[in-house]
């Protein structure tokens, strides 16, 4: 898989970790990042990782920055793609070359977009929580393969419930892109279940798509 990272990266950490233990399943060819000299980056290459930095302001527009990842990603043919802390929206030229994942702080559908903890905070929710879903052409709009819920304590300010839907969050992305690289896994409309089944379809533009 390539990961995909825009900061210091502790979710790819954790995934390139797992990766180490042959039973995961996973091999992580790559990290990619919209940014330079990221503590991310480092980290990677300190592991022996291969890395690459498609930055946005190189490009004339999104579609054009898109295309270029999209080209970048190619170029390790991964089964799948991990956006985690990618701070950027994957535009068509990604996800539909690609199967793509993403983790987001907060219980999809609700509090969709960059700032879901601040949005949740200020809805008064009493739980919310992180989810892992694959990504389409909207925001955080695509089918929903795991969730966990955080409680929302008194005192909570932004960065303490952080914190803790960050613990959560990386043990559910590890566990779950581990069980997609060895189950397989079949998208039908919203539904994703692991598991392969007979058939394989492998074109993203179906309604029913199976890895």
């Amino acid at each position: 898989m390539v990961v995909l990272i825009s900061g210091t990266g502790s979710n790819m950490a954790a995934l390139v970790d797992a990766a180490e233990d042959p039973a995961y399943g996973v091999d992580v060819v790559a990290v990619g990042s919209d940014r330079r000299g990221t503590r991310g980056i480092e980290l990677a290459e300190k592991a022996g990782v291969p890395t690459f930095v498609v930055p946005f302001r190189d490009y004339s527009d999104r579609a054009e920055w898109d295309t270029a990842m999209a080209d970048r990603i190619s170029g390790y043919a991964p089964d799948l793609v991990v956006s985690a802390g990618f701070m950027r929206l994957l535009g068509p030229a990604v996800v539909g070359r690609h199967a793509a994942v993403n983790i987001h702080p907060a219980l999809l559908p609700s509090f969709p977009g960059a700032h879901a903890v601040r949005d949740a905070l200020a809805h008064g929710v009493r739980v919310t929580g992180t989810t892992i879903h694959f990504l389409d052409e909207g925001v955080d709009s695509g089918p929903i393969i795991d969730q966990v819920a955080v409680p929302v304590e008194d005192g909570d300010d932004e960065s303490s419930l952080h914190e803790r839907i960050k613990a959560v969050e990386r043990r559910m992305l590890v566990d779950t892109v581990g069980r997609l690289a060895r189950e397989g896994w079949t998208v039908d409309g919203r539904h994703v279940r692991f598991g392969r089944t007979e058939h394989s379809v492998t074109d993203a533009t179906d309604t029913k798509e199976q890895r």
